[in-house]
């Protein structure tokens, strides 16, 4: 069994971007992967967890991010960071390939353990994020949501948006968890969180 929370974070590396199912890594390892909107913070998420600045490329620019970028966490997991989907500045062809490849990874991938779906607590559900929840639950892929930008409402408002998601969802207040890459919040929460998918 590993546990992500007992991890010492010190030894954590890039490994590899992934264009095409091909070029994937041997399946030897528990994965995570990491999806959500263009611009909705996964980068940020994901150093805040590490505990890196900037090891996973931060960009204001939607779209950045055009393959499955792999980042190796102390030889014994891997962390997958998937474009983001919406409203990205890029032609549609582009997307609907991003699109095919992020599917054929979720439906072939025997190791991957759970999908973290970071959605924006400041916003209703968008329809893509429910496409994706709704396309996990009936493909039997483990999820967790991820209600990021907690740092940029007071705790009433945080409550009230939470629950209008929980929701569009479906899913009850145990089954997600609140987040913010600026201050932290949440990060021992989703350690432990994911640790119960790996097991």
């Amino acid at each position: 069994m590993t546990d992500i929370s007992s991890q010492s974070f010190a030894d954590v590396s890039f490994l590899t971007s992934v264009f095409d199912v091909k070029q994937l890594p041997a399946p030897e390892l528990p994965e995570i992967a990491f999806a959500g909107r263009s611009n909705v913070g996964k980068s940020s998420l994901l150093n805040r967890l590490i505990k890196r600045k900037n090891l996973v490329k931060t960009s204001g620019k939607p779209g950045k991010t055009q393959s499955l970028n792999f980042f190796l966490l102390d030889n014994s997991i891997y962390l997958v960071d998937l474009p983001g989907y919406g409203y990205a500045r890029v032609s549609k062809k582009m997307q609907a390939s991003w699109q095919d490849l992020i599917t054929e990874y979720l439906e072939i991938r025997e190791n991957l353990k759970c999908v973290v779906v970071i959605v924006d607590l400041r916003h209703e559900p968008k329809i893509g994020d429910m496409q994706l929840v709704d396309w996990l639950r009936s493909n039997g892929v483990p999820f967790l949501l991820v209600y990021t930008k907690a740092d940029k409402l007071s705790g009433n408002q945080r409550s009230k948006n939470a629950a209008i998601l929980d929701a569009g969802f479906g899913v009850a207040k145990s089954d997600r968890l609140l987040f913010s890459a600026k201050t932290g919040m949440g990060r021992d929460n989703l350690l432990q969180a994911l640790d119960s998918f790996l097991v």
